[in-house]
């Protein structure tokens, strides 16, 4: 949107609105289909970050820049502004880079989203700098650079076998099925000694609980 924006002011970037349009229609999409499948939870900090950002951040930049009164001062600060987000998105794949390194695996990188990544930024530098707009053209030669660094460490890492990344929220929920079943276990004996009452006609029938009870919590911690 900020794009969009920036596009609007300068008046000869066409090519902005359009492509930027669509690229906006497309993250929409995204995000519809993520709050309809994601968990409840990551959804909530979602949309805490879309009223953040999408909202309340381009909102502060909109008004705090359509009202300044020269048109040059005005264009210049929101493409300084464009700039800056603009190479956030380009250093967000660090954290992806850093994981391949580390698990050797490529599974988390897919080689035509560097690819394209590359090309778009090399298309989107030489627009900028025929456009004479530095804006646009300094950050696609960071996602240039990034762009190859990817396809590099897929080259390298290609070849070696997939291993998942072991996530301590998985195992944790493994240790909780393991206590709920043994919980289950028990109550189930629990349920099961209830339901067996002493014998009136002879003394035996406490002996008989207690060797059912016996019986049924070793089976029980076999089953486990």
């Amino acid at each position: 949107m900020l794009w969009i924006y920036y596009a609007l002011l300068k008046k000869d970037a066409m090519l902005l609105i359009t492509i930027n349009t669509f690229c906006v229609f497309i993250q929409t999409f995204y995000i519809v289909v993520y709050f309809y499948y994601g968990p409840k939870k990551e959804k909530l900090v979602t949309l805490k970050l879309i009223l953040l950002f999408n909202v309340f951040g381009f909102g502060a930049i909109f008004f705090s820049t359509f009202f300044l009164k020269n048109p040059l001062i005005r264009l210049q600060i929101l493409g300084y502004i464009c700039m800056g987000f603009a190479l956030c998105v380009f250093v967000a794949p660090l954290g992806i880079l850093r994981k391949v390194i580390k698990t050797k695996s490529v599974e988390y990188m897919p080689f035509t989203l560097s690819v394209f990544l590359t090309l778009g930024a090399v298309m989107w530098f030489f627009y900028g700098l025929l456009l004479k707009d530095m804006n646009i053209a300094v950050p696609n030669v960071l996602g240039f650079i990034f762009g190859i660094l990817q396809m590099i460490l897929y080259a390298i890492y290609k070849n070696y076998p997939k291993k998942m990344v072991e996530d301590p929220k998985l195992q944790l929920s493994a240790q909780q099925v393991v206590v709920d079943v043994v919980k289950l276990g028990s109550t189930t004996v629990c349920l099961e000694v209830n339901a067996v009452g002493p014998n009136p006609n002879n003394g035996e029938g406490t002996d008989e609980a207690q060797n059912i009870k016996t019986n049924n919590t070793t089976d029980a911690s076999n089953e486990v």
